[in-house]
């Protein structure tokens, strides 16, 4: 995959008419490169990330697992995740971004060891941002984890947890490589996971 500088997400969002300065917080998900490598466009941005995953990433063994923190900006220093044991459907614990709780951050370990995800629920639905907790949402309902994952047992047990929540709750799931995601967001189409 190669990304242009015009494809890059701070012409993009200007392309909408948001400028990159505009943009108070930003979470990633994870540090691999495809996710972390706009990192530029948001020097005064309040950044997200997980404490394990920032640690890992800027180890020897990060590099071999994807990591790239040569690229990150010389000032990046993410504000580090603390999950509280506050709730929010299937998921044990969550950590508020917005004061109202709208829009919280999940633990959903596997694609990588300290991967998360973001909630924003509106309109009687959560909008389940999921990163690369699996890259379509046909993978999450077959329940197959990607053969990036570390521990293919804690993807899979992740997925469950994202599933049950979906039972819970009106859920729009939405994985960063899946090129259905707008198509489900403009349909409101939302998950319909098996009764178990």
């Amino acid at each position: 995959m190669k990304v242009e500088p015009e494809d890059e997400i701070g012409p993009q969002l200007a392309a909408m008419g948001i400028r990159a300065s505009d943009v108070r917080t930003v979470v990633l998900t994870h540090l691999h490169t495809d996710h972390a490598g706009g990192l530029h466009h948001f020097p005064d941005s309040q950044i997200f990330a997980s404490r394990k995953d920032y640690r890992l990433a800027r180890g020897l063994v990060g590099r071999g697992l994807g990591y790239l923190p040569q690229h990150w900006p010389r000032w990046f220093a993410p504000k580090s995740i603390e999950f509280d044991p506050e709730p929010l459907g299937a998921f044990q614990s969550s950590c508020r971004v917005t004061r109202a709780g709208d829009v919280r951050i999940v633990p959903t370990p596997g694609h990588t060891p300290a991967h998360v995800s973001v909630i924003v629920r509106t309109d009687g639905a959560s909008y389940f941002l999921a990163g690369d907790t699996t890259y379509t949402q046909q993978l999450l309902l077959e329940q197959k984890a990607d053969g990036v994952s570390p521990r293919p047992g804690i993807a899979l047990k992740t997925i469950s947890t994202i599933l049950e929540h979906a039972r819970m709750t009106p859920t729009l799931y939405l994985p960063s490589h899946d090129p259905e995601c707008v198509r489900r967001m403009e349909s409101r189409e939302f998950l319909q996971p098996r009764s178990v």
